[in-house]
């Protein structure tokens, strides 16, 4: 059977169950849940092998980013499906005396996950718990870039689910074209700005609701109040683990001026302290991953090139190994404003470093570029932490950290238009895979709603009342 047609018949088993889902108990759901999550912790080693062998991403890396992160989620969608499956009651005023109200919370049905390849189990599963939590079905598109962590996802959804419950399609282009066709109720994307715009036209044509977890260029901003040495520390960090390929990677620094020289210093040593064995020592360092091929390796590279022919300077690092996708750790000063590293997110070790005099200044150059999945803040002045959350727009914010925001469980994790559509994790998660379905419910007899009924001149002096208290009320 080919792919596309396999793909149509999973398509039409799994919306036949999603149906049936419809009745079934919290219980059961919990219930996958707790199989994936044992199933995560009885291979955890093979999840890492996997990864390795994809990107040589470090195991110790793989086990706080990718299976901490997924066992966090499970274990508190665990907590709290009971309290999220509950319908919510909603309040009503005087005007709908006799009701009762509330919204419920159904599955959307079938569900569509493309996942990327820098995080290639942890933004593949991530989202596949929020499906189960809210009752769906799902089929999982993982990256061909990442093909052992691919296929490991693969032989863990078959060992785990039924097909017309959840499963995994692997392959390239062709088999997400022909996934995309099909009319999923909600389609949850991770990836590229340019990408998204061809998933989310894709799902016009068949008024899917999607999620759109994308990214773009976010800053990172250094007033002169903040800690230099913990500055240098969390933006390395953010900045460096999985080789520069987060989403919510800090792209750009800004710093005010008269601490730049300072914080490039401490930024430097930092990063030879936690990636490069005490020294620049990158190539040969167990803690530094590499970039996922050739094709993101030489895209990177040219970002360099082109960035040093109009005028920046690499303050620091720069090397590469071509045959092992290797870039050290970069910085880069002096950026024209039409170069492409200007413009393009980065997703990679290299760093560049703007200077601001003051918060409107850096608050203009910030506004350059689309608004920006994370910022981060870092400052001791309240009053400049606030001017930036003011006046920024951005998916989400931390202050004097950087990318925890991403993995806290009570907390939206999502962009704003360049850089995402709805959002992601816990409780949000949960509702973006469920329609919120609002019930009134309405007692029997005479009711205020009855009065305002035609003939309407005879009801003309109760409307005059009805609009009276709703002016005097303030509603």
């Amino acid at each position: 059977m080919r792919n596309k047609d396999k793909v149509t018949v999973i398509f039409d088993q799994q919306l036949k169950r999603s149906e049936i889902m419809r009745g079934e108990s919290v219980r059961k759901r919990s219930e996958r849940l707790k199989s994936l999550r044992n199933w995560v912790i009885n291979n955890r080693d093979r999840i890492k092998s996997a990864i390795y062998n994809d990107f040589k991403k470090p195991p110790e890396e793989t086990d706080v980013t990718e299976v901490s992160t997924i066992l966090l989620e499970i274990n508190h969608a665990l907590k709290y499906l009971n309290r999220w499956s509950t319908p919510e009651k909603v309040s009503s005023h005087i005007t709908y005396l006799g009701t009762q109200a509330y919204v419920q919370f159904e599955p959307k049905g079938v569900c569509l996950i493309i996942a990327p390849w820098n995080y290639p189990f942890f933004l593949a599963i991530s989202p596949l718990i929020s499906a189960i939590a809210a009752g769906n079905t799902a089929i999982i598109k993982p990256s061909e870039m990442t093909v052992n962590t691919s296929n490991l996802i693969s032989q863990m959804i078959s060992e785990l689910y039924p097909e017309d419950l959840v499963t995994v399609f692997e392959g390239g282009v062709d088999v997400s074209q022909a996934l995309l066709a099909l009319p999923f109720n909600h389609i949850f994307f991770t990836g590229s700005t340019q990408v998204g715009k061809i998933v989310m036209e894709a799902a016009a044509k068949n008024l899917s609701s999607v999620t759109l977890e994308l990214g773009g260029k976010s800053p990172a901003i250094v007033d002169d109040s903040a800690s230099i040495k913990d500055a240098a520390k969390r933006i390395t960090w953010g900045k460096l683990i999985n080789n520069g390929q987060t989403c919510v990677a800090p792209d750009y620094l800004l710093v005010q001026e008269q601490i730049k020289d300072k914080l490039v210093n401490a930024i430097q040593q930092e990063m030879e302290n936690q990636f490069g064995d005490g020294g620049a020592n990158y190539d040969q360092s167990s803690s530094y991953a590499r970039l996922v091929n050739e094709r993101h390796h030489s895209r990177l590279v040219g970002l360099i090139d082109d960035a040093k022919e109009k005028g920046a300077k690499v303050t620091y690092g720069g090397q590469t190994k071509d045959d092992e996708n290797y870039l050290a750790p970069t910085l880069l000063e002096n950026i024209s404003r039409d170069s492409t590293i200007a413009s393009e997110e980065i997703f990679g070790p290299i760093l560049t470093i703007d200077t601001f005099r003051n918060l409107e200044e850096a608050v203009e150059k910030i506004k350059m570029h689309p608004k920006p999945l994370s910022m981060y803040i870092f400052s001791k002045k309240q009053k400049n932490i606030n001017h930036f959350l003011q006046h920024v727009s951005a998916g989400g914010v931390s202050i004097n950290e950087t990318v925890l925001h991403l993995t806290h469980p009570y907390l939206p994790f999502g962009g704003v238009n360049h850089s995402g559509i709805g959002k992601a994790h816990g409780k949000y998660g949960f509702i973006e895979f469920s329609n919120q379905k609002s019930v009134l419910k309405q007692k029997s007899g005479l009711t205020s709603a009855m009065i305002l009924l035609p003939p309407y001149p005879k009801a003309k002096k109760f409307v005059d009342l009805f609009i009276n208290a709703i002016v005097k009320l303030r509603l």
